[in-house]
């Protein structure tokens, strides 16, 4: 069964690694990195996909980032205090966060078009601007995972296999528009490697703060649970549903991501 299968990898991690918060996180940082890149690596043998195979990918991603806010961050965030303002103060702090990362840093959308400073538009190259909302999305994607491993080792290494079998789609989306307006392929691929290395760094900025000032935890878990939310539903759902075409292949690639992350978090 790949329940048990995924069970004594996770325990023969854990075991190996002497269940050390130091390297649990360097490897899962590294994990998200790889399959970031992977993703992008997907633009050295192609350089098109059709706006259903976009929509597919964000919508799966959607689904585990959703469903990964409530099980891996939010409710354990109210399990460890027994009460819910810590958690809804954090998950304040999370959208808050995003939101002024999200006006203050220039970006685009492959839909929804340009977001932050309008003069800081013309600054930048479309390939910058794209890579750079990738980055802003994978920012708490990373942050949940290292606050995740400060909460419990065990469920921190579920959450960062579900972000990571998100990653790399996500990586795909990014990498293959910029292969085709750039008509070269190292470069994007040098990109999202890049924003793989962003998620990995706040991983490891998550996981040692939390575990340091464990009294924050709770905080901690719930801001990245609101981030991740901010993300997928002011970001993730609007982009993927704006269109009118597929949206029976687009919600289904959502409920698939959905029973994923409820997938692992029964194991």
């Amino acid at each position: 069964m790949p329940e048990e299968f995924l069970r004594f990898l996770i325990n023969w991690f854990l075991i190996i690694s002497n269940n050390n918060l130091i390297i649990i996180m360097l490897i899962a940082g590294l994990f998200l990195t790889l399959m970031t890149s992977l993703g992008a690596l997907i633009a050295i043998f192609s350089k098109k996909i059709p706006s259903w195979g976009i929509n597919l990918n964000l919508s799966f991603a959607a689904g585990i980032m959703l469903t990964a806010s409530f099980t891996s961050l939010i409710l354990p965030s109210i399990k460890i205090t027994n009460s819910f303002f810590p958690t809804a103060i954090g998950m304040f702090l999370g959208i808050m966060l995003i939101l002024i990362i999200d006006r203050l840093i220039p970006h685009e959308h492959l839909i929804k078009g340009y977001e932050g400073p309008q003069e800081l538009k013309d600054k930048f190259k479309l390939a910058w601007l794209l890579i750079f909302a990738m980055i802003v999305h994978n920012l708490p994607e990373g942050l949940a995972v290292g606050t995740s491993l400060a909460f419990d080792t065990k469920d921190g290494l579920i959450t960062t296999i579900a972000i990571g079998i998100q990653d790399a789609p996500e990586g795909a989306v990014v990498a293959l528009p910029l292969a085709s307006l750039q008509q070269k392929r190292f470069m994007p691929i040098f990109l999202g490697i890049l924003s793989g290395v962003a998620e990995f760094i706040t991983v490891i900025i998550g996981a040692l703060f939390f575990k340091e000032f464990f009294f924050l935890l709770p905080y901690g878990l719930s801001l990245a649970g609101g981030a991740m939310l901010y993300v997928t539903i002011k970001e993730l759902i609007p982009e993927i549903y704006k269109g009118e075409d597929n949206e029976l292949l687009i919600t289904a690639g959502f409920f698939l991501g959905f029973y994923i992350m409820l997938y692992l978090d029964s194991i």
